[in-house]
């Protein structure tokens, strides 16, 4: 495995992505790079440290379609390795293509989005499994699928817990709203992931809200807005 850096995203303020090219297996793959440093929490779905808490470093990388491996987290950190990073982060992965990631910004929040719409639909589909009144089937626990619509948000306030886990909620909005926008007849992906960087609360615990009708929601939707219909027009 190795990596190169290339052109970092245009960003502005906050942390900064770094995008990186390797080789893994005969493939050249991309994967997203953010040095975060001491000082900021991360809330988010993704496989490798997931969850709230201290994060250090955020990961967003590319494996090649039909993925093999059992082990993306143990994956994630030989990648996170290779990049000499060290201590708690947290890693996303996808099928799509990395390097064809879209931007947007406002007031002050940075929305990154890696978009791949091969397989989407509507989260709430229809049950399958057992008719009305049979017993429930144990289901086969379903292998691995990397993410294909990653959205990692950087905030320049502190949020509360709360505040955290509604700006996860709001991205996931506005995402939908850019892909309808986009005319595309769904919500998703069934893998989708979302994660947001803020700085750590001091004393006052931080923004108490992240709706998408508060000042710091509003600015997370417009920019996941922005971020996620760049990235799903292309795919229509």
């Amino acid at each position: 495995m190795s990596s190169v850096r290339l052109r970092p995203p245009a960003q502005r303020g906050g942390p900064r992505a770094e995008l990186h090219d390797r080789h893994e297996d005969g493939h050249r793959l991309h994967h997203l790079l953010w040095r975060l440093g001491p000082g900021f929490r991360v809330c988010s779905s993704a496989v490798l440290g997931g969850g709230i808490g201290p994060r250090t470093w955020v990961l967003n990388a590319q494996v090649p379609g039909g993925y093999p491996r059992l082990d993306p987290d143990r994956h994630l950190a030989e990648i996170a390795a290779a990049e000499g990073l060290t201590g708690e982060g947290a890693g996303l992965m996808t099928a799509a293509e990395v390097a064809a990631y879209t931007s947007a910004h406002d007031g002050g929040v940075t929305a990154t989005v890696t978009t791949g719409l091969g397989v989407r639909g509507w989260a709430a589909a229809p049950a399958t499994g057992p008719r009305p009144g049979e017993a429930p089937a144990d289901a086969p626990a379903a292998p691995f699928r990397p993410g294909t619509v990653n959205i990692v948000v950087a905030v320049p306030v502190p949020l509360s817990d709360a505040a955290l886990v509604n700006a996860v909620a709001t991205a996931t909005e506005a995402k939908v709203q850019a892909l309808l926008d986009a005319g595309l007849d769904c919500s998703g992906t069934p893998t989708d992931a979302v994660c947001v960087i803020a700085p750590e609360p001091g004393p006052d615990g931080g923004e108490p809200f992240a709706g998408p009708r508060s000042t710091w929601g509003a600015r997370i939707a417009r920019a996941v807005h922005g971020a996620a219909l760049a990235g799903a027009r292309p795919a229509h």
